[in-house]
């Protein structure tokens, strides 16, 4: 694998927009492409033929490349979740209204989850949100280390759930009709998985939001059994 380029906002500013384009359009069309067709969609030749009569190079000026078409794609993303100006009267609400927010931006671009650990966290939003959770931590006297411990159990929670769910849309939209019922037959054959078998005959997994405020209960209680 090549090495990764540096953070977009390392590099020099995008030059001044010229007639109809600049970066915040060029983000836009491939925030709406991987939305539609998810990160096998994004090309910066697609990318240029949303826009119009331009040459993928021409795009080049505004993001630098694909790394930093996706830098910036990651951190738009991470500005549609609303994050406190300080922390409030209650740690738990605020990480919950935190995490719940950030929840529902992955269920609106799904190809967040499987891009956000392929660059670096280094996008400005995405270190206000961060900065944020930090301070309601550290300001129960949690020390910052073990704070961006917990927060970074958090996103892995909610990252983790969106990529899961992800997946499996993706399987189910291209799995061969009968598939689920194959697996449900090979456990069975096995012999020695009947309580497996047995939810196999009649899968009832509970719906996907349930389970992630299940997950995320069960985190903050964690957090709060080791406050000071």
């Amino acid at each position: 694998m090549p090495p990764s380029s540096p953070p977009v906002w390392a590099l020099p500013a995008p030059p001044a927009r010229q007639r109809r384009l600049g970066r915040e359009e060029v983000v836009a069309a491939a925030i709406a492409l991987a939305d539609e067709g998810g990160p096998a969609a994004l090309t910066m030749k697609a990318v240029a033929a949303r826009l119009g009569p331009y040459t993928p190079m021409a795009l080049y000026r505004y993001v630098h490349g694909k790394d930093g078409l996706v830098d910036l794609m990651l951190d738009a993303a991470v500005a549609e979740v609303p994050v406190p100006a300080a922390p409030g009267a209650g740690w738990r609400d605020d990480l919950r209204a935190i995490a719940a927010a950030t929840r529902a931006m992955t269920k609106r671009h799904p190809w967040y989850a499987e891009l956000v650990h392929t660059r670096p966290p280094a996008g400005p939003h995405a270190m206000h949100r961060l900065e944020i959770m930090l301070r309601v931590l550290t300001t129960r006297g949690i020390p910052v280390a073990r704070a961006l411990t917990f927060a970074a159990l958090l996103d892995r929670h909610i990252i983790g759930s969106g990529l899961q769910e992800a997946q499996e849309a993706r399987f189910e939209r291209l799995a061969e009709p009968g598939a689920f019922a194959t697996i449900r037959d090979l456990a069975a054959a096995d012999g020695a998985l009947p309580l497996l078998t047995s939810w196999l005959s009649a899968p009832a997994p509970g719906p996907p939001d349930e389970q992630f405020d299940l997950g995320l209960d069960m985190l903050l209680d964690g957090i709060a059994a080791r406050l000071p």
